[in-house]
C-alpha cells in the first residue's frame, strides 16, 4: 500500500527533485491554478489538485527532456512510486500534461493541468509587460488580448491552454480563476 502524499511531503520532494528557483516558482504557480481549477470542478480534492500541480515537472532536471521529451512526465511517475508515493490518477495526470510522452488526457483532472501548466507561464509574461511587472495589474483583457497574438510568449501551447473547455470551464473563465489563483500565491512566485 503507497502512503498517501500531503502538501509538505509533496514540496519536499519537489525541492529535494527540483533546485532550479524559476521552475520552482512555475511549479507553485501552477499549483495555484490547479487548486482554483479544483474549487469549481473537484471542491472535496482541491488538495490533491493542488499536488498535481506542484509535481507536475518533478522530473524536470532529472530526465533527459531536451534530447527526448517522451521521458518529461514517465521520470516523475517513477520518481513518485520510488519515494513510495504511487498513484496511478496523479501519474497519469502528470504524463497527460505531455502527450508527447504517449498519455493524451482523458479526466477533467488532466485536462486541467495541461491547461494549467502554459496557462501559468502566460500569464507570467503578461505581467512582465506592466510597469510594476506584478499579476496584481495584468486585466482579463489583456490576457486575452496577448492570447491571439501568437508571437507574444510563443512558448505558451495555445492548444494545450484551450483543453480547458473540455472540463466544461469556459475560456473567460479560465482567465478569471488563474489570474485570482496566481495573485493568492503572488509573493511566493515573486509576481
Amino acid at each position: 500500500m503507497e502512503a498517501k502524499l500531503t502538501r509538505e511531503q509533496a514540496n519536499d520532494l519537489l525541492h529535494k527533485y527540483v533546485k532550479g528557483e524559476h521552475y520552482i516558482v512555475h511549479c507553485y504557480a501552477v499549483e495555484a491554478i490547479m487548486r482554483g481549477l479544483a474549487k469549481r470542478l473537484a471542491p472535496d480534492d482541491v488538495e490533491y489538485w493542488g499536488i498535481c500541480g506542484l509535481l507536475h515537472d518533478l522530473d524536470e532536471e532529472t530526465c533527459p527532456w531536451r534530447e527526448d521529451m517522451a521521458t518529461h512526465g514517465p521520470t516523475s511517475a517513477r520518481i513518485l512510486r520510488d519515494e513510495g508515493f504511487g498513484d496511478p490518477v496523479m501519474e497519469n495526470a502528470i504524463m497527460a500534461h505531455n502527450p508527447v510522452c504517449g498519455k493524451n488526457p482523458e479526466t477533467t483532472l488532466e485536462y486541467a493541468l495541461i491547461a494549467a501548466d502554459p496557462m501559468s507561464g502566460f500569464i507570467k509574461a503578461v505581467a512582465q509587460i506592466y510597469p510594476d511587472k506584478k499579476v496584481a495589474s495584468v486585466k482579463h483583457k489583456s490576457v486575452n488580448k496577448r492570447f491571439k497574438e501568437t508571437r507574444f510568449a510563443a512558448g505558451a501551447n495555445r492548444q494545450y491552454m484551450m483543453e480547458i473547455e473540455k472540463t466544461g470551464i469556459s475560456w473567460d473563465d479560465f482567465i478569471d480563476i488563474s489570474l485570482e489563483a496566481m495573485r493568492e500565491v503572488a509573493d511566493e512566485i515573486g509576481l
